[in-house]
């Protein structure tokens, strides 16, 4: 569920990386040019509340997030870390 739309931060793509989801390393055998802070990428919401609870979650962008975020992460969550 790729529901949470996210502005990126440094830390989150560290944290991501460390749990085994590298989304800063490029690969172009899928077209992929990998993603760095302040990219805006749509990430899977048990990802996210993993992020959170461990102080890492990034920014979201609420009004692209998908409403189906709600069963995994509280709308109060998502609201501390709105951004424009």
């Amino acid at each position: 569920m790729h529901t949470v739309c996210c502005r990126l931060t440094d830390d989150f793509l560290e944290y991501s990386k460390s749990q085994g989801n590298d989304l800063s390393t490029p690969m172009p055998q899928y077209g992929f040019a990998g993603l760095s802070a302040g990219d805006q990428w749509c990430v899977c919401a048990p990802r996210w509340k993993e992020a959170l609870d461990a102080g890492h979650a990034c920014g979201v962008i609420l009004e692209s997030t998908h409403m189906s975020t709600l069963e995994y992460v509280d709308l109060a969550d998502l609201r501390a870390h709105a951004v424009g």
